[in-house]
């Protein structure tokens, strides 16, 4: 099971970069954020991809938004597509997936997720933030008795998790997305019953870097934070066998991410 995440700061600024990095990769699922356009504005080559149950969340005025894509192959009936309370300025998408093709992970619940930056409204990103804990908390709770399976929550946190995920330069507690309030709700996140995917399979490496600020090449140097997760209940995520930053892809100031799974 293939599992890809990716901010691309503009769908349409990037249309032919998406497509032919979904052609290249095939993910089992895509998870897009920051598509700043409306359903109806999403380039025709992308609106339906070719073999994808394809659902886009886009907000007003070309402003956030996110995407969630999931393999006809993958998924043979249509997953539930769906937003949980806290979603706001159209940055949550849940799919439900009855039963994956093989069995591969039994039921399935993915989240596209656009966490708010919190630079003009932190009050409103500590609030999101919440809003995600009780999501997870309660999809833990319901997912044994209810056979719900696993959860994946993919996407643009807008957290660096702990120091190792900055560039030492660039290290500052007072920062957002390094504040300790930030942190301290990206544990507690973690708290029910999910795995960083990429840092469980890498626990030391400082090089992880997913995003970088557009100037001095610190794309090119790798100088960059880490804010895009692939976070999965912790029996999948003991599954993973490698979650990769393709640096290389692209032009937003956002790599995607590219999480695998054995069985």
């Amino acid at each position: 099971m293939k599992i890809a995440t990716w901010n691309v700061n503009g769908i349409r600024a990037r249309q032919a970069e998406v497509r032919d990095w979904i052609a290249a990769e095939r993910p089992d699922v895509v998870c897009l954020q920051e598509i700043k356009a409306a359903p109806e504005q999403i380039p025709a080559e992308l609106c339906a991809l070719d073999g994808y149950w394809c659902y886009w969340h886009g907000g007003a005025k070309g402003y956030s938004g996110v995407g969630l894509h999931v393999s006809r192959a993958f998924a043979p009936a249509p997953p539930v597509f769906s937003h949980p309370p806290f979603d706001h300025e159209a940055r949550v998408v849940t799919a439900e997936i009855a039963a994956p093709a093989g069995g591969a992970a039994g039921p399935l619940t993915v989240a596209s997720l656009y966490v708010p930056n919190g630079g003009k409204d932190l009050a409103a990103k500590m609030r999101f933030l919440d809003g995600l804990i009780d999501y997870a908390g309660g999809f833990r709770a319901e997912a044994a008795p209810l056979d719900r399976g696993a959860l994946v929550l993919c996407g643009d946190l807008n957290v660096a998790r702990a120091e190792i995920d900055v560039y030492p330069k660039d290290r500052n507690p007072r920062a957002i997305g390094q504040l300790p309030q930030e942190r301290e709700r990206f544990e507690r996140l973690l708290g029910q019953g999910l795995g960083d995917v990429a840092r469980r399979l890498d626990p030391t490496n400082d090089q992880l870097f997913t995003w970088w600020a557009p100037w001095r090449n610190l794309r090119q140097r790798n100088l960059g934070w880490r804010i895009d997760y692939v976070l999965a209940s912790e029996a999948l995520a003991a599954r993973a066998v490698s979650c990769v930053s393709h640096r290389e892809i692209g032009t937003s100031d956002h790599a995607p991410v590219v999480a695998r799974f054995d069985g």
